[in-house]
Parts: structure tokens; sequence; C-alpha cells
């Protein structure tokens, strides 16, 4: 892989947003003892993900990346991953159906616990404590005791993290995700959404085609892929210290892969040159992301390209757009058209979140669903205009019935935001907002694969 790289690389590096914590000993004995556990994942897992991913950029699939904004210790429950699970699961057989691509599925599960902040401290009633950096770092409670970094939280983080994988696993592959099983996915309390009732049309003819194909002898016994599905992970590589100690090198290949998860990102605050989460990931042989916001230039991006992917591995590096609704048509031209140039195999996806967060005039923060659409119709639009694969949606979203993005068809409005808002950090997605956002991707693929069958005529 990367020469001379090593797990521990980045700490001769600029390192930001990292917590300081107050007792080093400590946080090297927790770091010692996370070392010495298994790994999460697998380096063949990540490999087989890569080589998704790789036919994603050519224009071959479609990643579905999503789940919650930060997890948390308190909501982890086997109905929440079963919820949010069952979304992602239904959005796939939408995109799938509608395009005929296969849909790479991809969680922000497992692992999703640290969040950057613009700030290290924050000011509530005249009192200022450090920023809430996630539940592998310190707690929400705004208390002084809750708000130290405490190195014991990334154990509890790792063993959530495991108990998060074994049940993800079964569900992917014990029967859950069966085909079969197409009808029973829907939420209870989306039976008021008229995207329920679509999906229960597009489920009936799924159900039909499966019925033909069981009469010519096609079924989940003959065919283990109906039964089944691909499931990966995710999160961004934000605490380092956790990265490195479950960073392991693998017995086959001698390549360094980090076990955390299968896939890692890079934030939109920590892709600077001379970062140190750059180092780390440039060395991982994971497949890895980036967020390319409005600051991001063409050239700094070639530059993190060469030095992320100097093979230009396929499947290797994917570009997560986060630029706002109004944005995004302006900025993002530049971007596709030099790394088109420069010939490096990327998957190109869309963050339509994080570029569209407001404060309501209830106070609370929201994603109008609206903005979101629009910034999804922009990045479409870009990449027609561009000749290119508009490759991947990526959102921060839920399967409870919360209410944290306004609008959508069950109008979620300023306010309602109060009745269910229970993120620990952003808005997420609701399932009935999720799944309309599906089917709106669903109609944009189907223009480009339409366009593209048109230009190969």
């Amino acid at each position: 892989m990367a020469a001379k790289w090593a797990p521990d690389s980045w700490t001769s590096a600029e390192a930001r947003q990292l917590p300081n914590y107050p007792d080093q000993n400590a946080l090297d004995a927790a770091t010692k003892t996370l070392a010495t556990y298994p790994p999460l994942v697998f380096a063949g897992e990540a490999r087989s993900l890569t080589a998704e991913l790789a036919e994603v950029a050519e224009g071959r699939g479609f990643l579905l990346q999503g789940g919650d904004c930060a997890e948390s210790f308190a909501e982890h429950s086997a109905n929440n991953i079963r919820d949010t699970f069952r979304v992602i699961l239904q959005m796939a057989v939408v995109l799938t159906f509608a395009s005929k691509l296969p849909v790479v599925k991809l969680g922000r599960m497992a692992g999703q616990f640290a969040k950057p902040r613009s700030a290290d401290t924050e000011v509530i009633g005249g009192v200022e404590l450090p920023s809430y950096r996630g539940d592998n770092v310190n707690d929400i409670a705004f208390t002084p005791e809750a708000r130290v970094p405490d190195p014991q939280r990334m154990l509890r983080s790792y063993a959530q993290s495991a108990a998060t994988l074994n049940l993800l696993r079964a569900f992917a592959q014990g029967g859950y995700a069966n085909l079969h099983q197409v009808h029973r996915w829907t939420h209870d309390f989306m039976g008021r959404s008229p995207w329920a009732q679509k999906y229960a049309e597009t489920a009936d003819r799924i159900g039909e085609a499966l019925d033909f194909m069981a009469a010519c002898g096609i079924n989940p016994a003959s065919v283990p892929q109906l039964a089944q599905t691909s499931f990966y992970t995710s999160h961004e590589a934000l605490l380092l210290p956790y990265e490195q100690a479950l960073t392991r090198q693998d017995s086959l290949t001698g390549d360094w892969y980090d076990t955390s998860a299968h896939f890692l990102w890079i934030g939109d605050r920590t892709r600077f040159e001379g970062s140190a989460h750059v180092e780390f990931l440039r060395g991982i042989g994971n497949p890895i992301g980036v967020k390319c916001g409005p600051s991001l230039e063409p050239e700094a991006l070639l530059r993190m390209l060469d030095t992320l992917n100097p093979g230009r591995v396929p499947g290797r590096m994917t570009l997560i757009t986060r630029y706002g609704h109004d944005k995004i048509e302006a900025h993002l031209p530049k971007l596709v058209r030099a790394v088109t140039r420069e010939g490096h195999p990327v998957v190109w996806s869309c963050d339509p979140m994080h570029g569209n967060t407001i404060k309501a005039a209830t106070g609370y923060k929201t994603r109008p669903f609206d903005r979101i659409l629009a910034e999804v119709r922009g990045f479409f639009a870009v990449h027609r205009a561009e000749g290119t694969h508009a490759g991947g949606i990526h959102a921060e979203m839920t399967g409870q019935n919360v209410t944290e993005c306004t609008g959508g068809a069950i109008d979620v409005t300023e306010q309602s935001l109060a009745d269910r808002y229970h993120t620990h950090c952003d808005p997420r997605l609701n399932a009935g907002q999720s799944l309309e956002l599906a089917f709106l991707l669903a109609e944009m693929l189907n223009e480009e694969m339409a366009e593209r069958r048109k230009a190969a005529a």
C-alpha cells in the first residue's frame, strides 16, 4: 500500500477535531485494550465493497448510503437497528426496480459516534463547556462532568458496534432481506403517506415477477441472492486513536485495513493538505470517501486524489458533495470536469443534508425537505450536463417516525418539530421522507439510463 506509512504515522501531522483527553495514561490504556479486540469487519469484505463500488464508478450501479447523524448509547436497540435497515431495503428495492441497476447498501451504522464541531466550546445560559463530540468521546448532558472526554467510551462504542453488526448480518443473511418479504418492510406509521401506497404497488409488481420466476424453477433455494443481500457499514474516520487501535494487517495480502468499518470517510473540516486524517486514510486498504464542500478547489481535490489513491484503484474513492441547494450547480461542474480530465476513477455521491441546515423560528435545527430534493435534482442535472454518472446518495436518516426535517408528503411543520425531535446532533429524514427521496432518485436515474440508452443506439 502506501510508502512510509504506519497506523500511527498520523500523529506527526496536524490533527484537528480531536478531543483533548485530560489523562494520557487512561487514553493509552483504552487504546491498548482496543488493539487486542477482534476486528469488527474483515479485509475480504472491504475488498468486496471496493469491487462493487468500482461497478458504480463505471455507471453500472448506484450507492445508497444512509443512517444516523450520530449513533447514541441511549437509543441503541434492536428495533431501531431493524427499522433503519428495513427503510434502506425499501429504498434499495425502489431504486433497483426502477433503474435496473444493482444498489450498493452502505449504512451509517455500527460506528458513527464521533462528530466534528464548529467550535471547541458551547455556551448555554451563560455557562461555557466543552462541545459534545459524540458518545464515544463525551456525554450530551450539559454538565462539567459529562463533557470531559472519557477514553473508556471507546470501549463501549466498540461493544455497541459489534452488537449492531451482529444483528445487521443476521438481517442481511438470515431471511429478513428475502425479496418475498418485500411487502412486510413497510412501517405501520407510514400508512398515511402516498409514497407508502406507491411502494405497495412496486412491491406487487415485484411479487408478480417472483411468482413467474418460481414457476420457472427460480427461487431462493436455487438462487440465494433472492433471500439475502450484502450490507456494509461506514462512518467518518474522525476519532483517530480509535481508528488506529482497530487497524490490522491482512494476513493474506499484508495490506493494512481499518477493521472498525468497511468504508471510512474524511469530513469537510479535516480534508485539508497536511491533515492527520488524510495521512491515516491514505494507508488503509478500505474504500474511502471525501466530503467536498464549497471551499474545495479542483487542483486541491486532484492533489488529494493523488495522495489517497495514487494507484487509481477503481472503487477506492467516493467523492461526497455537500453544497446546499443554491450552490451545487455553480460549484460542482468544475470539480467534475477536473476529475474527468485527469482520469481518476471515482464514485460521485450527493450529500443533500449538510448544506441545507437552518434554524427554525421555534429554535430547532432543521432541514427543509424541498431544499434536500432541490440539491439532489441539481446533482443529477450537473452530471447529466457533463456526461458523468450520478452515482450515489449520502443521507442522514432513520427508520423512526421522527419530526426533524420539515416538509415531505406527510408535512412536518416548524411547529410540529418538537413532537418527536430525538436526534443527538443533526436533523434526520424520517422513514416516509426517506422513501419519498428514493422515488425521486428512481425518477432521476430512469432519466439518466434513458439518455444513456439513447446515446448508445
